[in-house]
């Protein structure tokens, strides 16, 4: 996507019609609204460009995120999610009007909401990594999670409990397919990978490559030396982004591959600056934890 003037409309919600009520004074609209917060209950809910079930997808939230509503109609919210802050439109039915302070993420790849505290109950809902839980029992080897089911309590971390190295959560979605503006474990994108990876560490991140390569970590100072990098360092192209696994290989979720992949850096900067994403833009390097 490329950058606009004035405020980016993927980052602030506002329209001709109708504007989030912190931006009066910032964009004009017909009418400012106080957003309110809901929580998301569908394993993953595609946020959509337009209020239409075949638009473009540009992210989705998971599973008991909190998306702040601006506006309610035909079926569709409009809002942003509280977690980056990216603006779009989502189905209605997949919120709830009740947040709850959550206790628990999923930790593991993927795990399942199970209507009992046993292996063998159907149906299972699938969750992915980073989707939020408020626990409120336990028996055995499950918790209870609030709004009933169980899961299985060796795939949950405490909110607040982090991993200290975000690339060895980004190895954990090796194989998974890509997904344009994907961000669960059933498929990504190269910056939802990114994310994901990062927010298991406690590190906050935006959602778009863009975005990323302005606000994480310290540009590598100019000429690059490519002999240099390390395991952490993100790479950057137009439009793109990718992990240093080592000095020599990076991790991304491409469209080559149409997964995430790991190859060598040298293979992957040659073919990519035959596309339309031309050459590494620029390589950060987040502080070491």
């Amino acid at each position: 996507m490329s950058r606009e003037r004035g405020p980016d409309h993927r980052l602030n919600a506002y329209r001709e019609d109708l504007a989030a009520a912190h931006l009066r004074g910032e964009v004009r609209a017909e009418r400012f609204a106080e957003g309110v917060d809901r929580r998301v209950v569908a394993p993953v809910l595609p946020l959509l460009r337009r209020p239409e079930s075949g638009a473009l997808m540009d992210t989705q939230l998971l599973y008991g995120e909190t998306f702040r509503v601006y506006e309610e109609k035909n079926g569709w919210a409009w809002g942003q999610a509280v977690l980056d802050d990216y603006v779009g439109y989502v189905e209605a039915k997949e919120l709830v009007s009740r947040p709850a302070k959550p206790t628990h993420i999923v930790a593991a790849l993927r795990t399942f909401i199970y209507p009992k505290p046993d292996l063998k109950t159907r149906p299972a809902v699938p969750l992915s990594m980073n989707a939020k839980l408020k626990v409120v029992g336990a028996r055995g080897n499950f918790s209870e999670i609030e709004g009933g089911g169980w899961v299985f309590t060796a795939h949950l971390a405490s909110v607040g409990s982090y991993v200290r190295d975000f690339v060895s959560v980004a190895e954990e979605f090796a194989g998974v397919p890509y997904l344009w503006g994907g961000r669960d474990s059933l498929g990504l994108d190269c910056s939802g990978l990114v994310q994901m990876a990062l927010e298991r560490a406690g590190i906050s991140s935006l959602r778009d490559t863009d975005m990323q390569e302005t606000a994480l970590g310290e540009s590598l100072p100019e000429p690059i030396d490519f002999t240099s990098l390390r395991r952490g360092d993100l790479v950057f192209w137009k439009g793109h982004v990718g992990i240093m696994v080592d000095a020599e290989r990076m991790i991304h979720a491409n469209g080559f591959h149409m997964s995430v992949a790991v190859e060598r850096l040298d293979i992957a900067m040659s073919r990519i600056a035959r596309s339309d994403a031309g050459h590494v833009t620029s390589i950060k390097r987040l502080p070491r934890r």
